[in-house]
């Protein structure tokens, strides 16, 4: 495994935590990059352990792009654009999820914070050059606009969370809407909830949520606030979200499109940056 922090660090991210300290269990992960089709730009641990409140018995997401060679996209075959695949490995539960560069790049270009977040990942498995130049790339995608992704998820998790009382769904509420504020304040995007804190205005019990939530996946959250002081909360949370946006100075629409598209051919024929 190749752990590179420095990189996302240079865009803002403290990496709070390396790949052996982020609650990550004892398994090969790089086994699992070189066992894929087609050669990987990258591979980095997303989900709980980025965000920072993984449990005990968390499955391990893993994020990435794969390169298809230039013959699957030119024929009449439909190219496997997007892979899944779910097993076990020793008893832990596994989900690795990429995309091919192309279409990771168009979900760049659609303001995405979760792909974004996959990229700028600490929790490096697997890097390269092309990766390392997307890294580069980064604060050129980013947008007003992506407060729009923020403000769409924390609405998703909210509904989730007054379904099941569950401390998951709440911790992704509270993480992607200070995501979200941090990100239109600061131009940075920290997916890590409890770097968060440290650094935006959170409620008092986030810690506490975080700690159930070690203890037990699927815990109820009233055991730890009232239910009544949540939804304030959640409220006051979107409206703080609503006004960051409004005075952010990231632009309307990313500037690295002609980059990123140079990028994709460069990498997939082969060819070295002209800076090589």
């Amino acid at each position: 495994m190749s752990e590179t922090p420095e990189a996302p660090a240079r865009l803002g991210i403290e990496p709070p935590l390396g790949l052996r300290t982020a609650g990550l269990p004892d398994v090969d992960l790089g086994a699992v990059v070189a066992e894929q089709e087609d050669p990987l730009i990258f591979a980095t641990v997303s989900g709980a352990h980025l965000y920072g409140f993984p449990s005990r018995d968390s499955d391990v997401d893993l994020r990435g792009v794969h390169l298809l060679p230039a013959a699957a996209l030119v024929g009449l075959h439909e190219p496997d654009e997007t892979r899944t695949r779910m097993w076990d490995r020793d008893g832990l539960e596994m989900d690795l999820v990429t995309h091919d560069l192309r279409k990771f790049a168009r979900l760049l270009l659609r303001r995405n914070g979760y792909v974004l977040e996959q990229l700028l990942s600490p929790l490096v498995v697997h890097t390269t050059e092309a990766h390392q130049e997307l890294i580069a790339l980064a604060p050129g995608l980013l947008t007003a606009h992506h407060a729009h992704h923020y403000r769409g998820f924390a609405t998703t998790q909210w509904r989730l969370f007054e379904k099941t009382g569950e401390l998951k769904p709440l911790l992704y509420t509270l993480r992607v809407l200070l995501t979200g504020i941090h990100l239109m304040a600061g131009g940075r995007v920290q997916p890590h909830l409890p770097t968060l804190v440290s650094e935006v205005e959170a409620p008092a019990y986030v810690p506490e949520l975080i700690a159930a939530k070690e203890a037990a996946e699927h815990g109820a959250a009233g055991e730890v606030v009232d239910p009544a002081r949540l939804r304030t909360d959640i409220e006051a949370l979107h409206v703080r979200l609503d006004a960051a946006q409004a005075a952010t100075a990231l632009p309307d629409a990313p500037g690295a499109r002609d980059a990123l598209h140079d990028l994709i051919v460069r990498t997939r024929l082969g060819r070295p940056s002209a800076d090589r």
